[in-house]
């Protein structure tokens, strides 16, 4: 026993040494002159986009300012809980310097999100009502992202204050599923939407099981490398302040930068979505559409809108009418009850965006007061035509050929509906930096000292960072946010009970009680706040 404390002491002295050192001007001057450089980035591009604006009020763009620094605080506040996990073990290991850790980890964020591809953050966006998607630049659409903005912060704060690593995924979906129901019980009598269950079951699954697989899969990755690597340094802790052997070191720092890289391809983009939704609800003439299309597409997309108007008119009956085809299409995404109309409502709104387009020749041209109309009759094609597919047994009964053509023509309005700009994901990696500068040092303390009994060893580490990375990377390809929290957390305690470390059971009640209680709190958090702004606003 003398000999584990012995091992363990010196170690942790020099732990609280390093973690209390202050940033040298050298650094200081270095970040800020990138952080400035981000911002003249980010100011110029949103000013070119905000050009085309013919706004004679400030108003508007006071409200852009003020919401864009909420969402953006929502990314600094994410950035104290789960980039600071992607650290924790190179700077309990002695691998890298605490502050250059956190320096590489913010470039490795940086980059992922600049690469992410936004289907993580627009898959989201499906959980929310599909009025206040459609109308968000009401007042019911701007109570609806400031209320959960604000609650998944008020809750993300509160869990970093007590040094507990929650989950910034669970604390947004919790906020958005609050929106969802206060928004069906205040408008009970009007019939309007809530949750998208269906969705929000796919994506609770992918939330659920990746801890669980984090604990199991770093478990068997450290017992599996005991059976077959044999050198005994990498199952040691560290002593003194020694880094590790070479190998060991780049092993520890390279699923840091993997673990890094993941975090900001997933994570980064849940606060992406709801930027756009701002964007689109204040400056629909610059954000509703992807004017950066060419135009040289228009004649492509014309040709796929006839292919599909051709399969879609296979099933509809000869001389059916409809008063009007998007209330018909809104019906079928809010309730998910096809009916006959359905078909042929959807194929009279892709005429008209055909015939638009058409007469327009480019996505640029569309005309300022049309563009919010134009983007929701795309919205409503697009999720109806998901539904179908996720209903096959229920709506028409198309082949897979012609499932290859309608996903074809999904393709082409989500390019046009679906983007995120790149100042936009520059600013989304600049605000999780800062905040992992901020306050990196409570959730690092947590991983690496209060999960385990004994000191995390290289191998320990190694296994917990390339079981979350891999984890991480299969969501984001699937389209799923996961908790990058959840994973390493998981993946460390896996790694314990693999070794025979032990446990600290207070900890481990703790971070679980956390987690519990996220979705509930955020839940009722987000819905009172979502009632409280539609009365003030």
């Amino acid at each position: 026993m003398a000999a584990t404390v012995e091992n363990i002491l010196p170690s942790k002295g020099a732990i609280d040494e390093k973690l209390a050192r202050k940033t040298g001007p050298g650094g200081i001057i270095v970040f800020a002159l990138i952080i400035a450089a981000g911002l003249f980035y980010v100011a110029d591009h949103l000013i070119s986009d905000l050009s085309v604006e013919k706004m004679t009020s400030i108003r508007p763009y006071l409200m852009l300012g003020g919401a864009l620094l909420i969402a953006l605080g929502f990314e600094f506040v994410n950035g104290f809980h789960d980039t600071a996990n992607a650290v924790a073990t190179v700077i309990y290991t002695h691998s890298l310097e605490p502050h250059v850790a956190v320096a590489w980890s913010g470039l490795c964020n940086f980059t992922g999100v600049l690469l992410s591809t936004g289907a993580v953050a627009f898959g989201i966006l499906s959980l929310l009502p599909v009025e206040l998607i459609l109308q968000v630049g009401s007042s019911g659409g701007f109570a609806m992202v400031f209320a959960l903005l604000v609650a998944a912060m008020i809750w993300n704060l509160g869990t970093w204050y007590l040094g507990l690593p929650a989950s910034s995924s669970h604390t947004l979906i919790g906020s958005i599923i609050g929106v969802g129901i206060a928004n069906q019980l205040m408008a009970v009598k009007t019939g309007t939407s809530g949750v998208d269950w269906g969705q929000v079951a796919n994506i609770g699954k992918s939330l659920l099981l990746s801890p669980m697989v984090g604990f199991a899969l770093a478990a068997g990755l450290l017992l599996i490398a005991k059976a077959t690597i044999t050198d005994k340094r990498l199952y040691e802790a560290p002593q003194g302040t020694e880094p590790p052997p070479f190998w060991i070191r780049g092993l520890l720092i390279l699923t840091c930068t993997a673990v890094s890289f993941a975090h900001g391809s997933n994570d980064g983009q849940k606060g992406m979505g709801l930027i756009m939704l701002i964007l689109i609800g204040l400056v629909p003439t610059a954000y509703a559409l992807n004017r950066a299309v060419p135009a040289s597409a228009t004649a492509d997309f014309v040709a796929v809108s006839q292919q599909t108007d051709q399969i879609l008119d296979q099933y509809v009956s000869n001389g059916a009418a409809i008063a009007d085809p998007r209330d018909v299409v809104q019906e079928y995404i809010r309730t998910k009850h096809y009916t006959e109309d359905t078909t042929l409502a959807l194929r009279q709104i892709i005429n008209d965006i055909a015939n638009e387009m058409g007469m327009y020749k480019a996505m640029a041209e569309v005309p300022p007061q049309y563009a919010r109309n134009f983007r929701n009759d795309m919205y409503l094609t697009s999720e109806a035509l998901r539904l179908m597919k996720k209903q096959k047994n229920v709506g028409p009964a198309f082949t897979a050929d012609q499932w290859t053509v309608l996903d074809n023509y999904k393709k082409h309005i989500d390019t046009a509906t679906k983007f995120i700009p790149g100042w936009v994901k520059v600013a989304v990696a600049m605000a999780l930096g800062l905040g992992t500068m901020v306050g990196w040092k409570r959730i690092v303390v947590t991983v690496g000292e209060k999960i385990g009994k004994d000191h995390l060893t290289y191998g320990q580490g190694a296994a917990a960072e390339i079981t979350a990375a891999c984890t991480i990377a299969a969501a984001d390809y699937y389209g799923l946010p996961v908790s990058t929290t959840h994973v390493l957390s998981s993946g460390v305690a896996g790694t314990m009970l693999a070794n025979k470390s032990g446990l600290q059971l207070e900890t481990v009640r703790n971070i679980a009680m956390a987690w519990i209680l996220t979705l509930p709190a955020s839940i009722v958090l987000s819905a009172f706040l979502f009632w409280l702004f539609r009365h003030i606003g």
